[in-house]
């Protein structure tokens, strides 16, 4: 029980965990967004503001006389006028200057210099001149450093916002669900353990009533005890569904489960003249897991085969490694089923077409599949058979000697 407390105690850890940073990336999604919203704005009124006064410049501008950040310059019947001016180092591009003037199509570019970056806009003016208006950008370029510096200060106040954001929502989101799956596992826990004394003393005297009578009138009795027994396989699930969390992993021959699940099933199968083989390596087959909830799954794979195999049939239970792999396969020659039957055969309470009855078993394997890490499916012909194949991830060695050491084997 100890086990199953911490390990319900990690469940809600995590469960808030993921709360917490669900809440935290939302959170800074929306900051983020809003920043780069607001720096797009910013940046493009920048940008039409410099385009602007580019243009004004070219059109209007007189060199000498341009505004502070920027210089016109003329190029008039093969004169250069600068202005009085002073003009930052590689400037005035006279290579554009030529170039529109020889064509007359105006050329914008940017232009990295003097340790800041330059827009320069080279256009034809009036009465056959040639303009070059250049604008200094640092201001723009502080402007949007300045910005940024205080979305990521933003960005950094919002993130430690949203974690206690998080961890708050986290705590209250889960404290409820916590404690109802505490009262549930609970439940499903003391109600299992007090139900299996009074089935199996009602399964023993229906037997005992059946053995007293005449063959004849045991019919009502055989099948009150079998109705009996159905009910305490599902006690029992409930039973082993309610204790597969918090036990620690331990490595388990797969194999050995697969024979002993063979040798539980031989009388019953004897009964009903069904034959029974089983393929193995010869050698274990190691997975790490929990080893009563493993035997449960391929105990009731091989029970849910036995069940469904007419008298005089086949089944086949095979264990093989492969590709950092373990394959657990049984198969039958039963009545089978649709295909599209096979992902309902595991639901909880899934009512077989065939027999109208309802069970947690096959549902309970892959709940013991899945929380080993595994995967199990079953493909079935009508009237050919079905094969459910259980595949769980191979331990590698150094886990297991890990494993082992911390058992003391």
């Amino acid at each position: 029980m100890r086990a199953w407390a911490e390990a319900e105690h990690t469940e809600v850890r995590r469960a808030r965990l993921r709360v917490s940073v669900l809440v935290g990336v939302a959170i800074t999604l929306m900051i983020t967004f809003v920043g780069v919203i607001a720096y797009a704005v910013v940046a493009h009124a920048q940008e039409t503001q410099v385009s602007r006064e580019l243009r004004y410049n070219a059109v209007y501008g007189v060199p000498g006389i341009a505004p502070r950040c920027a210089w016109v310059f003329v190029l008039e019947d093969g004169e250069l006028h600068l202005g009085p001016l002073e003009v930052p180092a590689g400037f005035p591009l006279r290579d554009d200057l030529r170039t529109v003037h020889s064509s007359g199509s105006a050329i914008s570019r940017d232009v990295t210099a003097n340790g800041t970056e330059y827009r320069v806009l080279t256009t034809s003016g009036a009465d056959g001149t040639t303009v070059q208006a250049v604008f200094d950008m640092r201001y723009q370029i502080s402007d949007r450093t300045h910005l940024l510096q205080a979305l990521a200060i933003a960005l950094a106040a919002g993130l430690l916002v949203a974690g206690l954001i998080g961890l708050t929502v986290g705590r209250r989101t889960v404290a409820p669900w916590a404690e109802a799956l505490a009262r549930q596992r609970r439940f499903v826990t003391d109600a299992s353990h007090e139900l299996r004394t009074p089935i199996a003393r009602a399964h023993l005297r229906a037997q005992l009533l059946a053995a007293g009578l005449p063959a004849d009138q045991r019919t009502d009795l055989d099948a009150l005890a079998k109705s009996i027994r159905g009910l305490a396989d599902v006690v029992d699930d409930l039973l082993a569904s309610a204790q597969l969390h918090g036990r620690p992993s331990q490595p388990v021959d797969l194999a050995d489960v697969a024979e002993a699940a063979v040798v539980g099933e031989t009388e019953r199968a004897a009964e009903r003249r069904i034959t029974v083989s089983l393929e193995h390596p010869g050698h274990p087959v190691v997975v790490l897991g929990i080893e009563t909830g493993l035997r449960r799954a391929v105990d009731e794979l091989l029970a849910n085969a036995v069940r469904h195999t007419p008298e005089g049939g086949r089944i086949s239970v095979s264990v093989r490694a492969s590709s950092g792999q373990v394959e657990l396969v049984v198969a039958d020659t039963g009545p089978g089923f649709e295909p599209g039957e096979a992902e309902r055969l595991f639901e909880r309470l899934h009512r077989s077409g065939r027999e109208g009855r309802f069970g947690l078993g096959l549902a309970l394997v892959r709940e013991i599949v899945s929380g080993h890490g595994g995967t199990v499916e079953a493909v079935g012909t009508p009237g050919v058979g079905a094969r459910f194949t259980m595949r769980l991830p191979v331990a590698e060695s150094g886990v297991v000697r890990e494993q082992m050491t911390s058992v003391g084997l």
